[in-house]
């Protein structure tokens, strides 16, 4: 895979919802960071994360972090933890495994050898002649 120019971040891409301020942002943050592994192959302008709560601190709040990434189905991950960090904690975990089954269905299972050993070289045959060369002749 190719390195991202601008990789995404927690930290850029997170934006608060319903039930939060942008004072919780900063801890929701760090919180999250361990996302920032997973996000890396993405581009910072086409990723979004967006995290709310529904019930704050009440016995059936309910936690959701969408994730959307361009060129894919958007990510839904909800809790119902009565703790506020443990949803936090469950939510985040839930992304990451869906972002790990997401990339894993994307990478075809039969070229595992083409990316560990590279793409063939183009033009040269069995013969060993450089068919790309002008006064080469084909075997």
């Amino acid at each position: 895979m190719s390195a991202v120019t601008n990789p995404a971040t927690v930290a850029e891409c997170l934006r608060v919802g319903a039930g939060f301020t942008q004072g919780d942002r900063n801890w929701i943050a760090e919180r999250f960071a361990t996302l920032d592994a997973r996000l890396a192959g993405f581009h910072a302008d086409a990723t979004e994360l967006e995290v709310s709560v529904k019930d704050r601190n009440a016995r059936g709040q309910k936690v959701t972090l969408e994730c959307w990434i361009a060129g894919r189905q958007r990510i839904v991950t909800t809790s119902t933890e009565e703790d506020l960090h443990t949803a936090l904690n469950d939510v985040r975990d839930d992304l990451r495994r869906r972002l790990n089954d997401a990339k894993t269905r994307q990478e075809p299972r039969s070229n595992k050898h083409i990316r560990e050993l590279g793409q063939p070289e183009v033009g040269a045959g069995e013969g060993g002649a450089d068919l790309a060369r002008g006064d080469a002749e084909p075997t």
